[in-house]
């Protein structure tokens, strides 16, 4: 019998589709299944959006900074929220091998899953665990936590007590953040009471500065940063030589590159061990390298005439006949809506702008001046690029946020790439 194919497509048509072939590339082209499909479910984590991380800047910025606080200081390398977007273990691996010699986390579970990792370094919880569970598992997983009155003091030594182990206790107090901690009022007193569990183990105390990135303490005698200072030292003199048994900590990154005067025994880095000063006005000689770079490739190139309108709401429209490059990152990403119209990318050290409303998974560039990007190209979009730089500065700026928030706004569906 025979049977006769008619064709599903006309012959122009048909025509037209083996000219786009001849433009897609041969190893593309010759791309077949086959039966082994059990790596179908492991993307490539460079094929849509992704961020890089650099270990070796984080090792040596925690090395720089521990040379600069000196040796009689030790380095507490903050690592919450996921190491502020750039991955936890990674960045705490980094930091321990530059210097640091412990680790500060603002969750329980942030501390267990490092301790799970392998870690184990002394780590803070720097927030306020609340009940007994939590508690008994921080103690199970040898973690430190803050305490700010004698109420988790004495749930801590009856764990201990139960477990027939030592709690081992850092004690908070408020000098002006006016958020965690005790009185400082109260802390003589309440050190005493503490001293008295016979499982607990008080082994450091602490605060923390509200402003010292907008008021340094050499900036004036009445600057808060001073003033906090002031009490801290107060409620250190008021122990007397309890104090000297205890590690004593006050400086985040501004603090720790402001004023020496707020180092005492230990500093606690965030922001300046990922690469970045508080703000511009901390010109304090230091070579830290920013350590995160946020890329996406071009999934469309498309040519547009003038006066068309790009995006949601058609925000922008083109002022002449322009070329335009899609990637698939948006504000689900992390990239904030309210940076529409106002960012611009990198490739190859030239910057292209950003061009309408900024999407949950897309967004688009101008990319009439440099018309040879092509799909599979990359943009970086937050970074270095040769030798141009976007900073997290820069957007915060734009934005109306601060760069801490810049940083930890990245979502866990872009795959972290640690190069």
């Amino acid at each position: 019998m025979l049977v006769v194919l008619q064709p599903c497509c006309s012959f122009p048509y048909y025509i037209d589709c083996m000219k786009s072939m001849s433009n897609i590339p041969k190893n593309e082209e010759a791309c077949t299944f086959c039966e082994n499909t059990k790596n179908l479910n492991k993307s490539n984590p460079r094929s849509r959006a992704w961020v890089e991380i650099d270990f070796k800047a984080i090792e040596n910025n925690a090395r720089v900074l521990k040379n600069f606080v000196g040796k009689d200081c030790s380095l507490m390398a903050v690592v919450k929220a996921d190491g502020y977007g750039h991955g936890a273990e990674t960045v705490a691996k980094a930091a321990l091998q530059g210097g640091a010699s412990s680790l500060g986390v603002a969750t329980l579970e942030e501390g267990i899953d490092l301790r799970k990792a392998g870690l184990d370094c002394q780590i803070l919880i720097l927030g306020k665990l609340i009940n007994s569970e939590e508690l008994f598992a921080s103690l199970h997983w040898d973690l430190i936590p803050t305490v700010s009155g004698i109420r988790e003091a004495i749930i801590c030594n009856n764990i201990a007590k139960n477990n027939n182990k030592k709690f081992v206790i850092h004690l908070k107090v408020d000098t002006g953040m006016t958020r965690l901690g005790c009185d400082c009022n109260e802390v003589q007193e309440l050190v005493c009471k503490i001293d008295s569990l016979e499982r607990i183990s008080l082994e450091g105390i602490y605060s923390h500065l509200a402003s010292a990135d907008k008021d340094p303490v050499n900036q004036s005698p009445k600057s808060f940063t001073q003033i906090q200072l002031n009490r801290f030292k107060k409620v250190l003199a008021d122990l007397g030589e309890r104090s000297n048994f205890l590690c004593r900590h006050l400086a985040n990154s501004a603090g720790t590159l402001s004023d020496l005067r707020l180092h005492f025994d230990m500093v606690r880095v965030g922001l300046s061990l990922y690469g970045y000063l508080p703000n511009n006005n901390f010109d304090v000689g230091l070579s830290l390298t920013p350590a995160l770079k946020v890329k996406a490739r071009v999934t469309l190139v498309r040519e547009v005439e003038n006066n068309t309108g790009v995006g949601y709401g058609h925000f922008f429209k083109t002022q002449r006949k322009s070329k335009l490059a899609v990637v698939a990152i948006g504000y689900a990403d992390g990239v904030s809506r309210a940076l529409s119209g106002k960012i611009s990318a990198s490739i190859d050290g030239v910057l292209v702008p950003q061009v309408g409303a900024i999407a949950m998974d897309q967004m688009v560039f101008d990319i009439t001046d440099k018309p040879d990007i092509k799909v599979g190209q990359v943009l970086t979009i937050l970074g270095t690029d040769g030798e141009m730089f976007i900073s997290p500065q820069s957007w915060s700026d734009l934005s109306g946020s601060i760069p801490w928030e810049v940083l930890c706004s990245f979502r866990n569906r872009l795959p972290r790439v640690v190069t």
